[in-house]
């Protein structure tokens, strides 16, 4: 591991942040001497970012606890166009009341990470549709498409992905890489930013936009990566069967994004406590070594640290608390998903899709027939069976996925 100076840097590599850093000493150097501020920019493509984004999102936080100024760049105006990269469509086009309700949700989960405030460590929050908006087509043209080779936009991975596989890159979408690189410049320009991160796949884009600072200003800035975040079983951070884990809480229950923490793979629970938590490392050392049942502790303690970071400290407890009692004393608590059953019963193979449990009927009858399916505890085996709720009944997939069904 490399020797950095700069409690910035440190901190970055001791937790496993750090894929690839453009000049690190002179980076390091900056961060030694004086406050860096840096960006990673969001699109708002929906009311929530979803776990795919957190690395991201602890990225800031972690640039704020060693001592440098966050910027938050919401994509208001690159979201009208948006990033082709490794995207086998193009995105469909937002309506700008989308885009505007969109930012203002996703701000709700990172003042949850974040400080924000005028002071000069305070993250802030800036939108940039503020200066593409207000571009002039031939002048940007002039001013600053003259510093791109079209020769070496089509050599990025991003966009040779879908022109090896013959699939339609827009006009408007082979924009979007310039856009980014201004948006480096501006906040360069507006912010005194000096860094830029982002994920392994922005690389880039953010070269563009260190190249593009340089070349028309003369400014040094720089660029850190994250690594691409894989489970062990080799699948992507924050995919599940039943869909994206969303950050905002009206997206996804508390217990539901506990739960998926909860479900960690043994041999991830390190990284993601070095990653998704605040744990001292010391102690995130003692709880990766725990082995058998005893690394579960160690999960629940991920799952908890990860959701009061998200969801709030109370949220948290609530979720592991209703865990204790539906998974050790067989209870069904007050957080777990919840479906209204109207008219006194409900067919097993709809209550499961209902509940979120299983995503299609014929998923819902293969796990039936594998016996997979309980109902208050009592495995079902007809997969045409129904269920009369009176009151509430636990429905269970397996021995970590429940629901309530209760009468209207």
């Amino acid at each position: 591991m490399t020797e950095y100076q700069s409690d910035l840097l440190r901190l970055l590599s001791s937790r496993g942040y750090i894929h690839q850093v453009t000049d690190a000493s002179a980076l390091d150097t900056l961060a030694s001497k004086q406050v860096v501020p840096g960006y990673i920019g969001f699109d708002p493509t929906a009311p929530s970012l979803h776990v795919g984004s957190l690395v991201q999102i602890m990225l800031l936080r972690r640039l704020q606890q060693a001592g440098h100024k966050p910027i938050v760049l919401m994509g208001g105006g690159t979201g009208k166009v948006g990033d082709p990269s490794f995207k086998d469509d193009a995105r469909k086009l937002l309506t700008l009341d989308t885009i505007g309700s969109n930012i203002a949700s996703i701000k709700t989960v990172f003042e949850r990470f974040l400080t924000f405030g005028d002071g000069p460590t305070d993250a802030v929050m800036v939108d940039n549709a503020e200066w593409l908006d207000a571009l002039e087509y031939i002048p940007f043209l002039r001013d600053i498409g003259q510093h791109f080779s079209v020769n070496r936009m089509l050599s990025f991975d991003s966009v040779k992905l879908r022109l090896d596989r013959e699939q339609s890159l827009s006009f408007l979408e082979f924009n979007y890489m310039i856009l980014q690189a201004y948006d480096f410049l501006e906040l360069s320009r507006r912010a005194g930013c000096r860094l830029q991160m982002g994920g392994s796949d922005q690389w880039g884009n953010i070269v563009n936009g260190i190249e593009l600072s340089r070349r028309v200003d003369g400014t040094e800035v720089f660029g850190v990566t994250t690594p691409l975040i894989t489970t062990a079983d080799g699948g992507k951070m924050g995919k599940t069967m039943s869909g994206a884990v969303w950050l905002n809480e009206d997206q996804l229950p508390h217990f539901d994004y506990w739960q998926f923490w909860r479900n960690t793979d043994d041999r991830d629970v390190g990284r993601f406590l070095r990653l998704f938590t605040d744990l001292p490392l010391d102690e995130i050392a003692r709880l990766e070594a725990l082995e058998g049942a005893e690394i579960n502790e160690a999960k629940k303690l991920l799952a908890t640290e990860a959701t009061a970071m998200c969801r709030g400290r109370d949220a948290a407890e609530q979720a592991a608390e209703t865990a204790r009692r539906t998974f050790e004393e067989g209870a069904a608590g007050d957080s777990l998903p919840r479906y209204t059953v109207e008219g006194g019963s409900i067919a097993v193979v709809d209550a499961l899709i209902a509940l979120g449990l299983c995503a299609s009927k014929g998923e819902a009858r293969r796990k039936i027939a594998e016996g997979a399916i309980r109902v208050d505890d009592a495995v079902v085996s007809d997969a045409a069976a129904s269920v009369t709720v009176a009151g509430q009944v636990k429905l269970s997939f397996g021995k970590k996925k429940h629901g309530l069904l209760v009468t209207g």
